[in-house]
């Protein structure tokens, strides 16, 4: 039984919102995010980026107590609002062909730890004591966990009947992307949408493993700190919840900088051990089917098909093909040890990615690149299910979520 809550969010302005809201700060180049400090002063990127304001670049705990003061100043401004009631609130994303619509709400600490919230990746340790460590000083969590559920027609019903009403937000970003968001407020629909989560019997972390896993650490440090009553806000952590249906799952590739020691011919000897090796010439190879890989190497492209007959699939990690890959060429004949740590290998996350991926190896950046076929839905769920978790880089996840839209205070 999966328990979602409503809260009180810090938004920004109605008439501010376009502005506030900003990617990961991660997907900036340099020279956008400069411009975007620069020329935006409402950008929540100067929220997480304090060091602007003093032409000084800090870190540790110097940074987190500045973020914490640009957040106050935000709220002090009017930029930020803070809303008076608890609310679930329900966003819809648009470009193109692509739409997804689910609920910012707050999710329970206790669920994780009990598994009804479910994970498919492991996370770093040092990762998560760093970021528990920001929480617990900026006092606020503004980057959602993106999670899914199975699909469900109450639930879908009640959210399209919301979707009829006029937006609280509804504005247009410079990626072309259609944003929307309903406040729920009405206490009925909050209590019948709380009531059906609690019929979910799982939710998947999608996206934000890492963050989730802190929500937690820092939820275990408080509770050391003064007796929990499980009623503290560090008891939950804000995400924003999609049925299976709307998420778009893209490959990762892989590309290795050489072919430890092997020449080409010994090379493709090895792998004739485990694969069925087609040349496919120059002409541009992406695979189709789940167990078939591309390949390029020296200017051409080759399509591999495992030989079943020689590889043991004993559980839903053994079928998925980022750990064939692994298990088959990547460890045994490549030297790669470690998906996590290895220089030698790198990774480029699907679409447009293959065209890139032979322009970096005729550059002479790499020996040989892999494509594969994007993971899906289901596999994810047997993975987390299982209790197992995938490679690393097995999975480009959209909805990719904005910053600063709603903020869940600590």
């Amino acid at each position: 039984m999966a328990q979602i809550k409503p809260f009180k969010a810090i938004r920004p302005a109605k008439d501010k919102v376009a502005f506030v809201a900003s990617r990961s700060y991660q997907e900036y180049p340099k020279k956008e995010l400069n411009a975007e400090l620069a020329f935006n002063p409402f950008s929540f990127l100067h929220i997480i980026n304090p060091g602007y304001k003093f032409h000084k670049k800090v870190s540790g705990s110097e940074r987190f107590q500045l973020v914490h003061n640009r957040y106050l100043e935000f709220l002090e401004e009017g930029i930020l609002l803070k809303d008076t009631d608890a609310n679930l609130y329900l966003y819809q994303i648009e470009k193109g062909n692509f739409r997804c619509c689910g609920l910012f709400c707050a999710t329970s600490v206790g669920d994780y730890r009990a598994d009804v919230i479910k994970k498919h990746e492991n996370t770093l340790e040092q990762r998560e004591k760093l970021f528990a460590d920001y929480l617990d000083t900026v006092a606020f969590n503004a980057e959602p966990v993106l999670m899914t559920y199975q699909d469900n027609e109450a639930i879908s019903k009640e959210l399209d009947r919301q979707k009829k009403r006029t937006p609280e937000y509804f504005f247009t970003t410079k990626d072309r992307m259609t944003h929307r968001l309903w406040v729920i407020s009405e206490k009925e629909t909050v209590a019948k949408l709380t009531q059906e989560f609690e019929k979910v019997s799982s939710l998947y972390i999608a996206d934000g493993h890492h963050r989730s896993a802190s929500s937690n650490l820092l939820a275990a440090i408080s509770e050391k700190r003064n007796p929990p009553t499980g009623k503290e806000a560090y008891n939950f952590f804000m995400s924003y919840l999609i049925p299976e249906s709307e998420i778009r799952i893209y490959e990762f590739n892989r590309m290795v900088k050489d072919l430890n020691g092997l020449s080409k011919e010994r090379f493709l000897i090895a792998l004739d051990k485990l694969y069925r090796i087609e040349n496919q010439g120059s002409i541009l190879y992406k695979p189709t089917k789940k167990h078939h890989f591309g390949m390029y190497l020296d200017g051409q492209f080759y399509s591999l098909y495992l030989r079943k007959k020689v590889y043991n699939f004993t559980d839903p990690l053994s079928k998925l093909d980022t750990q064939i890959l692994f298990k088959t060429i990547l460890q045994p004949i490549l030297g790669i040890k470690d998906l996590r740590t290895d220089k030698r290998i790198q990774y480029g996350y699907g679409k447009h990615n293959v065209i890139q991926m032979k322009d970096e190896i005729d550059k002479g950046s790499f020996s040989v690149g892999f494509s594969l076929v994007p993971i899906t839905m289901e596999e994810i769920k047997d993975i987390a299910d299982a209790g197992l978790v995938m490679p690393p880089k097995s999975t480009y996840i959209e909805p990719k979520l904005r910053s600063g839209i709603t903020i869940y205070e600590l």
